[in-house]
């Protein structure tokens, strides 16, 4: 290995990595939680007491993992802007998420269902399936985890557009002051307060064309950061600050004791799906532990990985490389896993563990194959 270069950040690579890797586990988790939905729910359903763990940690991963993508997604795409333009940076985008996108809707998703069938429904002759799948417009409401790249696409797109609009009025002013403490608290309760009023018409578990309009607020609301750190030069001093590493422990340690007494007392009044939203207290206790928790672990994340992985390796620039393909392809490796594991002798914590591993490996496997096809390193 070796150091970085002061004009590179290869840290944030593999903090992305890192983070895919947790897609990865929060779906295998699923698998075996039933918290949450997924293609697969093994049987049996686990009682409410080996569930709690599984509520703990998925609700950890949520509140900050998807948005920390768009984050650190939004960091790159401000430089590829202005290498590119707003046209060549949009078409850019369009190819390396759009095709995704495309290959999951029409390739993946069907291959689930038709090969895969988790759940034995009779779904017909396949070709008589399909093209109802088309002729409906179904697909487009099934890019399943490549919801993502839907989304960051959307978004990446109105930024080409304002660019253009914009022109050089808009210009980057590099050794910008990083957000303060008090800043960074003032943003996470801006967003929980974002959060509670858009889960007042779109609850947790809603979603249309299969984006969670729940969590947007903070998804857009991080790309947007994301951008701003990269046009004013502050990620790097934001990693390095005292309250970065701060935020993170109190996160790490008070998101889970704060989460419990949360969950104790408002379940006991009504049933669960109160914390998903409407105008409950404990829908905007869950909106607001959910966006101070994520903050203060995405901002932990980056003062974690900014300290102790800024370094290059042939190993880890592999698995950095890989890590989107693995994205793309993990769900129907996941699910035949899942079905295969059914002949184990039931475990639940070990299966999760097994599932997640297993999934890693044959999804690399299978992402470094397909940079080796023609045509496929673009999007892979």
């Amino acid at each position: 290995m070796s150091p970085a270069s002061p004009t590179r950040l290869p840290w944030i690579d593999h903090l992305r990595t890192a983070t895919i890797l947790l897609v990865v586990n929060m779906h295998a988790c699923v698998t075996y939680s039933h918290v949450g939905d997924w293609y697969m729910m093994a049987e049996p359903e686990p009682t409410l007491a080996a569930k709690v763990p599984f509520i703990v940690w998925q609700g950890m991963l949520q509140s900050f993992f998807m948005g920390l993508l768009f984050f650190v997604s939004a960091y790159f795409a401000a430089g590829s802007l202005a290498r590119r333009g707003p046209g060549g940076f949009a078409r850019e985008r369009l190819v390396r998420l759009g095709l995704p996108a495309l290959l999951y809707m029409l390739a993946i998703h069907p291959f689930i269902l038709l090969a895969l069938n988790p759940w034995n429904h009779d779904f017909g002759p396949p070709a008589a399936f399909y093209a109802r799948y088309l002729g409906s417009g179904e697909f487009l409401g099934e890019s399943g985890p490549l919801w993502f790249a839907v989304a960051l696409l959307l978004f990446c797109l109105a930024l080409a557009g304002w660019k253009r609009a914009a022109g050089s009025r808009v210009a980057a002013s590099p050794g910008g002051t990083p957000p303060s403490g008090k800043s960074l608290a003032g943003f996470a309760l801006a967003l929980g307060l974002g959060s509670f009023a858009v889960r007042l018409v779109q609850p947790i578990g809603t979603n249309i064309l299969n984006l969670q309009l729940c969590f947007f607020v903070q998804y857009l609301a991080w790309f947007l950061a994301g951008l701003h750190a990269a046009r004013h030069g502050w990620l790097a001093s934001l990693a390095a600050s005292p309250q970065a590493r701060t935020a993170g422990w109190l996160a790490l340690i008070g998101g889970p004791l704060a989460m419990l007494p949360l969950m104790i007392i408002g379940a006991r009044q009504a049933p669960p799906e109160i914390f998903f939203g409407g105008p409950h207290w404990q829908a905007f206790g869950m909106a607001l532990w959910e966006q101070l928790t994520g903050l203060g672990l995405a901002v932990g994340a980056l003062a974690l990985f900014s300290r102790r992985f800024n370094f290059e390796s042939r190993w880890l620039r592999w698995l950095a490389d890989r890590s989107f393909g693995v994205y793309v392809l993990h769900a129907p490796v996941l699910v035949a896993l899942a079905m295969l594991f059914r002949a184990l002798p039931y475990h639940l914590y070990g299966l999760v563990v097994l599932l997640t591993l297993a999934g890693l490996v044959v999804s690399y496997v299978l992402a470094d194959l397909a940079r080796r096809i023609p045509g496929l390193r673009s999007i892979f």
